[in-house]
């Protein structure tokens, strides 16, 4: 049994299973809440690819369908979620395993936001993009797709 509660002091209790799983007091630790912990972080994890690849496809979709109102901050922010998700990726290789099944997941609520900032309503039902095209950096959906343009420091 262990001396901190899970419920009434989270903090005090992770630094009190740290400790005894240091120190090897494996009889002291609080396995069904460790657990679930762990279970909990790889959660996390996932719900951090959803939320980045929502937040991509929502703006490609900007892109796409709001051409006269295309903005440096658009560009950017889908520079930034691919960026971010590679970095995901890097980090947790099993992840893209999970990718088709997260694009079917969140394209309704990518769609959903885009069109609360767009006020448009016309998206497919499904993804018009694969993920491929969506990961790639350069990817931009115009007609069929475009480059982005080049920065004016690139030369």
């Amino acid at each position: 049994m262990t001396s901190t509660s899970y419920e009434n002091d989270f903090y005090a209790w992770t630094q009190e299973q740290a400790n005894l799983l240091r120190t090897g007091k494996i009889h002291q630790i609080d396995w069904q809440n460790i657990a679930e912990e762990i279970e909990d972080m790889g959660r996390s994890e996932k719900r951090q690819l959803e939320s980045r690849l929502e937040l991509l496809v929502m703006h490609l979709l900007k892109w796409q369908f709001q051409p006269n109102l295309r903005s440096r901050s658009w560009q950017l922010t889908i520079k930034e979620q691919r960026l971010r998700l590679e970095k995901l990726f890097q980090e947790n290789p099993s992840l893209k395993s999970s990718l088709d099944n997260a694009l079917e997941k969140i394209y309704p609520l990518a769609t959903l936001s885009a069109e609360k900032e767009t006020g448009l309503s016309s998206f497919s039902e499904t993804c018009p993009y694969t993920l491929a095209e969506i990961l790639s950096p350069e990817f931009l959906p115009c007609k069929r797709w475009c480059r982005f343009p080049r920065d004016s420091s690139e030369g």
